[in-house]
Parts: structure tokens; sequence; C-alpha cells
């Protein structure tokens, strides 16, 4: 069974051929066989194409119905009859290749919906699509091609830049974009940095936050993240930096290319990230260190001091990630020990 078609039309039939050429797979089938769309390996059904990677989905491939399937060169003996067997390196890869040809990027409907507000010295970009109740303000600059969704907000002076897309209630302020960003719904982007200076008295005083928020060409911002403004000086994420939902990215901040932060994450200010890192799950980095390139935090973790590049640190307060199982192991022997002890028995 395929997505359900209300919310993701396929723009099926496509055939094999098309298929394979798309997947850089080999085709062992009739390439003119035509498929309506792509589903996951147990759901599938003739007229739909699946992928299989890993062992533990071996049972699910060999009673698979789908049509064809996406498959490493080692399981294409357990496909079954009747079902074409698409072979290449990487099945998962390919299979996300395959399926933007049934479900591509949202194409923009050029035109701004009438309860929009557009500034008059606002600059709208060749077919942009500005959806109801969406506000572009004054100097604002919105390149070609764009989608905003309905309540977006691209504040004064912003830049985004082409093929980008805003998607309901998510904003932009103090913020230059670059082509192909996607915001998702409700991400906050140049919020007011968390700087401020406690008098004598207890008195908190508002440092002014007067950075920017750099966004690189294909950065993508989850749903309900933020992305603090810098206090002087910007927040930079670099080129094709994903951030999951729920993340929160301190004034000053700065990643490299291609980076990764999953839901729950916490960077404070002025922490650098170099590239490709990945910080996993309600982990958190204190501010004014660095992470080196390819590096990876593992969920939970509390990072204070700076990781050195290609290296696994696990948690709190983190460590490399083998002598942190060494010594989760050495504890659990101490624990074990002592309920021994309790109870008579030997250590």
């Amino acid at each position: 069974m395929g997505a359900d078609p209300r919310f993701f039309p396929a723009r099926g039939p496509i055939s094999l051929a098309a298929i394979a050429t798309a997947a850089g797979a080999r085709l062992t089938g009739d390439g003119a066989r035509e498929f309506l769309d792509v589903a996951p390996l147990a759901l599938a059904g003739p007229g739909e194409v699946a992928f299989h990677e890993g062992r533990r989905n071996t049972a699910a491939l060999r009673q698979t119905r789908a049509g064809a399937v996406l498959v490493a060169p080692s399981a294409e003996a357990e496909v079954p009859d009747g079902c074409v067997a698409l072979v290449c390196d990487a099945p998962q890869l390919a299979y996300t290749r395959v399926a933007a040809l049934f479900h591509p990027r949202p194409v923009p409907v050029p035109g701004i919906h009438p309860t929009a507000w557009v500034a008059p010295d606002a600059r709208i970009g060749e077919g942009t699509q500005i959806g109801a109740f969406a506000f572009v303000g004054p100097a604002a600059e919105v390149g070609a091609g764009c989608i905003l969704g309905a309540h977006a907000s691209i504040g004064a002076g912003c830049v985004l830049g082409a093929g980008s897309i805003v998607h309901a209630h998510a904003s932009m302020a103090h913020c230059i974009a670059g082509a192909r960003v996607v915001l998702h719904q409700g991400a906050r982007i140049g919020n007011e940095g968390f700087g401020f200076v406690t008098t004598p008295m207890g008195e908190h005083v508002t440092v002014p936050q007067i950075g920017r928020v750099i966004l690189g060409d294909g950065v993508e911002v989850g749903a309900n993240s933020c992305v603090d403004r810098g206090a002087g000086g910007d927040t930079v994420l670099g080129p094709g930096t994903r951030l999951d939902n729920l993340v929160q990215i301190g004034h000053n901040v700065k990643t490299g290319r291609g980076c990764v932060i999953v839901a729950q994450v916490g960077i404070a200010g002025s922490t650098e990230l170099e590239d490709y890192v990945v910080v996993a799950a309600q982990a958190g980095l204190t501010g004014h260190i660095r992470v080196g390139a390819k590096s990876r935090i593992g969920a939970q973790s509390g990072v204070m001091n700076d990781v050195p590049p290609g290296t696994d640190v696990v948690g709190s307060p983190a460590w490399p990630a083998r002598e942190t199982l060494k010594a989760f192991a050495w504890l659990r022997r101490q624990v074990a020990a002592k309920g021994n002890d309790r109870t008579g028995g030997t250590p």
C-alpha cells in the first residue's frame, strides 16, 4: 500500500527502466513495465517499488508482494518469484531517489494570496507562491520559485534564496538564507539571543543582540526549532546542515557543512561544530567549545569540553565512547560485587 493520495499523490505510472536509471540499479526485468508508487517492503503490492536492507528484514523480503525491490547483490537470491530485483550497492539511498520520482518536492503555484501582506519595497522572485496571511517585511528579498506557507513571516531586510520553502507559521528575522533552504512548521530563525548581565542587586540587564543568522544553501530546520541571532557577529549554519524538530541553537553558534543535529538538542552560545558533525537526540553542548569534523555526540550526552576530530563521545560528562563503555562495565561489576557481598555470595 503506497502513500495516501489525499496528501501525497504519486506521479505514476513510471517505467521500470526509468526507475532503474534513477536508482543506478541493474535491471533484471522488463523495462517497459510500469509502477504506480513506492511502499514499505511489508506493505507493497504488485504495482509498487520497495527496498530491502539489513539481515533483519530478509524474512519480509522473502514474503513481499512488491512488484520490484531494490536490493544489494548479496540479497538478490532472496527476492521471491514474480518480483523484479533492482540490484544496487546502497538500496536505501537508491530508494530515496526512486521515491523522489514519484513524490518530487512541491512545485510553487505562482501568486500572492489576497490575505497576504507584502511590503511595497519587498522584492519577490519570479514564480514564487505566497500563501494566506503570510508576511513579507520592508526591504525583504524572496528568491525565485519559493513557497511561503500560511502565516509564514519573512522579516524586514531578510533574504531568502531561490527554491526555498517556509512552511506554515515559520518565521525568519535578521536572517540571510541561501538557496533551497527549508523551514518547517513553527521554526523560529533570528530570535533574540539569551544574553544578559546580572547586577549585584540581581537585576538581569539584556545585552543588545545585534548579529544575524546566516543559513547556507540547503539548510533545513525542523518544526518548532529555534536559531538565535548573534549577539555581535553572526550565528551560522553551514551548507547542508539539518536540524530536527525542537532543537535550540544559541547565539553565535557556528556549524560547518552537512552537520546533523537531532531532536531536543541544545547548543549554547559561541560553540563551533566543524564539518559533518552528528549530534544525537537530547544532547547538550556548553558554550565556547569546538567539536572537530566528523565527530559524533551520543544521545543525552553532556559535552563540556572540546572534542577532537573524528571522535565519538557519550555520557554526561561526555567521554570518548570506548572509555565510557569501559567505565560503565567496571561500575556494573562493582554493583554486582556489592550485591553478592550482602547476600553472602562470592564477588
